[in-house]
């Protein structure tokens, strides 16, 4: 039973979030307390997966293994590469591939942002799909802007439109997408599309030809941003900032995933507190070591 594999892509030139992205990733940003990497990191590891490896451009691999080193504190095992130019999507399972071995992945995309009470579970239960590929889907006031999903009668999904002027549903593919071991392979065979990109709708439509590709929707009670433009990463900062102050719990905390899911345990929770330069933080980590399992 191979154990799945988690890709964080934390390339691209982030153009929509110019001029700020000119001198740092945007993934670096902050969305409200934590650098936006944390959001992502956060919900492979509430899936159970703990062998990542983050993708960045060449220049900014070094921030972010300052940033977040090689996961060590944490239980988990963080490994970097680069992606010399942004090429898709898709070229993140060719670039993964020495990484992967033959175990099944996880790719999400470093600039987006799930929130929900029962995502670990529903990320538990697509990890059980073993053959084939599993999309997000979030249903969406603007499906135009993203990959829409095409279903039939059952629900099975035949086909993914990316960014259709006439959307066949409003049902858009979010930047999280599980896949079994033969996704590098497949990815190898797509011809690159028009912006000479790896298109990340091919590769999920080689998997729908195949009747492959699964489909879980993030429904009531999900949220999900895509935070790679201003006005989405303002909105992200203000859900996850009421989320915190209104339930005193802190969203996307490294340590207390870690803790709570067993990574860790309470000793070296503390250790972290400690180590923790920010007060309000070392606070908050103490009292959840306290509080242990109980949630």
């Amino acid at each position: 039973d191979m154990e799945r594999k988690g890709i964080i892509l934390a390339g691209g030139a982030g153009t929509r979030l110019s001029p700020i992205t000119k001198v740092i990733s945007k993934q670096l940003l902050p969305v409200f307390d934590k650098p936006m990497i944390y959001f992502p990191l956060s919900t492979l590891m509430l899936g159970g997966i703990r062998d990542i490896l983050i993708i960045t451009t060449p220049q900014d691999g070094p921030i972010f293994k300052e940033l977040l080193g090689d996961g060590h504190d944490l239980g988990i095992d963080i490994k970097y590469k680069s992606q010399s130019s942004p090429r898709g999507i898709a070229e993140a399972l060719i670039i993964a591939e020495d990484f992967l071995g033959n175990h099944p992945s996880a790719l999400i995309l470093g600039d987006n942002i799930f929130y929900g009470n029962n995502l670990g579970k529903e990320l538990h239960s697509a990890s059980m799909q073993k053959h084939g590929a599993t999309a997000f889907l979030y249903q969406t006031k603007n499906p135009k802007e993203y990959g829409v999903a095409e279903f039939d009668q059952e629900f099975t999904v035949l086909r993914i439109e990316e960014k259709p002027d006439e959307p066949k549903s409003d049902y858009a593919v979010t930047g999280l997408y599980f896949y079994d071991n033969l996704a590098p392979q497949m990815a190898k065979k797509l011809l690159p599309s028009r912006r000479g990109e790896l298109e990340i709708t091919d590769l999920n439509n080689a998997y729908a030809n195949e009747g492959k590709l699964f489909c879980k929707v993030l429904g009531r009670g999900h949220a999900w941003f895509d935070a790679g433009t201003f006005d989405n990463l303002s909105e992200a900062s203000q859900f996850i900032k009421i989320i915190e102050s209104q339930q005193r719990q802190k969203v996307a905390c490294l340590e207390e995933i870690a803790f709570l899911r067993g990574y860790i345990s309470s000793q070296q929770l503390i250790e972290l507190a400690t180590n923790n330069i920010n007060p309000d933080m070392a606070t908050y980590l103490t009292k959840v070591c306290r509080e242990g399992k109980r949630s």
